[in-house]
Formats: C-alpha cells, sequence, structure tokens
C-alpha cells in the first residue's frame, strides 16, 4: 500500500523508494521518523544522499549511527534508492545492492533512536541540488 500525506505522520515500518540524482559537490539526505519543526535540521534519522561533497559520509549511509564512506552512485546519473525500516533495524539500496544494515540495540537513547513521524528531503546547503522524484513509501506491518 502507498499512504497518503495523512498517514504519514505514523510511519514506523516502511519501504521508501525514490529516484535521485545529486550534482557535482551536493549533499542531501531523506529524514524519517521526524515530526513537523518549524525550523532546524529534523529530529530522527537520515538517509544521506552525497556523492561528491566534503563531507566524507555518502549515500547510502544512517547519519551518525552507520557510515558509508564509498559512494555507490555517481554524480548525473539518476539512481534508484531505497529505505527499509522493519523493527529496530534500517537498510539502505542504490540500485538494488545493499548499502548499510543497520540494527539499533535497545538501550540507545536520544534524538537518533527509530520511533515513528514523518518524512523530510534535505537540501544540507545553498549549493547543494539533489533531484528526487517518483517517491513511494510502502508501509509494512
Amino acid at each position: 500500500m502507498i499512504y497518503h500525506t495523512g498517514k504519514a505522520k505514523d510511519a514506523k515500518n516502511f519501504h521508501f523508494v525514490a529516484d535521485v540524482m545529486t550534482k557535482p559537490g551536493a549533499n542531501g539526505g531523506v529524514f524519517f521518523h521526524t515530526k513537523y519543526q518549524d525550523k532546524g535540521w529534523p529530529v530522527g534519522h537520515e538517509a544521506q544522499i552525497d556523492t561528491t561533497h566534503g563531507d566524507p559520509v555518502r549515500t547510502g549511509s544512517i547519519y551518525i549511527v552507520k557510515k558509508n564512506l564509498k559512494a555507490p552512485s555517481n554524480d548525473n546519473e539518476w539512481f534508484y534508492y531505497e529505505i527499509i525500516v522493519k523493527g529496530n533495524t534500517i537498510e539502505t539500496k542504490v540500485n538494488g545492492k545493499t548499502v548499510v544494515t543497520y540494527q539499533e540495540e535497545p538501550a540507545v537513547k536520544g534524538p537518533r533512536k527509530l520511533s515513528q513521524g514523518t518524512f523530510g528531503i534535505q537540501a544540507h546547503d545553498p549549493i547543494s541540488i539533489v533531484l528526487v522524484k517518483n517517491i513511494k513509501v510502502k508501509l509494512l506491518p
């Protein structure tokens, strides 16, 4: 099932897919398990989008908690990005290949803890151009 905006606030277990392209030097991400904020960086997890930005944490990383330091995609080319959350596990894939798998320990505390919430698409800074299209989310049990 693909959910509509009205159910986004309840997303816990899901399979997110999108077509993504980075321009040279771009940094962005897909935030999930977030809540609406008027300003500031979203609170929750971020699946990184970064092919050649100065930050060495590349696409597929779960920012802060599980790093990938090798770009699984190229700038100026569309790639298929997947983020799958089931229970305490987050998996990211690029073009069907797993980039990282992160299993959260029950003792984890703080803002980067699996919970539930909405999604956010991030452009890290004014010169970062990250294109995202064909976004689909399937809620999982």
